[in-house]
């Protein structure tokens, strides 16, 4: 029996107030699979992944996520936004923003005991479970962001889409969640907005390039040309397979 694709885009044209955003997409995501999304600002990176979330809905064309609707299918996906908003001052604690995971339907009255043991687990599985007690705002921004992956895995998900989660956080970081990344992708289909495309090069299965169309490519063909294309400039790639030694050489 043929496995159904975890997404699935046939001929997507999406605007907004009448201005094209994407146009003509094609794009099969299947499980397992660790994809990253490229392109400049404003190419519809983030509205392809609303779209997948069934946030947006195309003009014309089909998007099936595990041959549902968007919507229909939204328990099984978990989500990471590029921004978290929350008052600094509001007394919220980890295993609270970890418990926003388990939010689905109608919620009424304290959490049980299967809902705290799934936000537990994910962020034992972020290596967060020993700060789950303190309050949100006390942590970096890189705990921070490993907590918010948490609550997109207390969904219990089986596809993860990330909006630019190391986008502010420092070098060392983003190689940290980088690797969580991969390991989770040993078990979920991953979908990544990122402008590092030294990560790409290194860590996904495919590249897709957004420009409000849609090209897909393994990583093995991206190159500085292709970027350059892509941007319409050039755009520094850092190896996060090489380090630079004090002497200024590969260690």
């Amino acid at each position: 029996m043929d496995v159904e694709p975890v997404v699935k885009i046939e001929d997507l044209t999406f605007s907004y107030n009448g201005v094209p955003i994407l146009e003509n997409v094609n794009l099969t995501i299947e499980a397992r699979d660790f994809v990253s999304l490229i392109g400049p600002n404003g190419g519809g990176k983030t509205t392809l992944l609303n779209l997948m979330l069934g946030l947006l809905h195309p003009d014309r064309g089909t998007l099936r996520v595990f041959g549902r609707s968007p919507s229909r299918a939204r328990r099984r996906i978990g989500y990471v936004p590029q921004h978290f908003q929350f008052d600094p001052k509001f007394p919220i604690g980890v295993m609270d923003v970890a418990l926003m995971g388990r939010f689905g339907g109608w919620q009424f009255g304290p959490f049980g005991r299967s809902q705290r043991r799934a936000a537990k687990d994910a962020l034992a599985e972020v290596e967060m479970e020993t700060v789950a007690d303190r309050p949100f705002a006390d942590l970096s921004g890189g705990q921070r962001q490993r907590v918010l992956i948490a609550r997109a895995l207390a969904v219990q998900p089986e596809l993860l889409l990330l909006d630019e989660p190391t986008s502010n956080v420092d070098f060392a970081v983003q190689e940290e969640l980088f690797d969580l990344l991969k390991r989770l992708n040993e078990r979920l289909t991953l979908v990544l907005v990122t402008h590092d495309v030294g990560f790409v090069t290194t860590q996904v299965s495919r590249v897709v390039c957004v420009n409000r169309q849609v090209v897909v490519h393994p990583t093995s063909d991206v190159s500085g040309e292709l970027i350059c294309g892509l941007y319409g400039r050039d755009v520094k790639m850092v190896r996060h397979d090489r380090r630079i030694g004090e002497e200024g050489e590969d260690g």
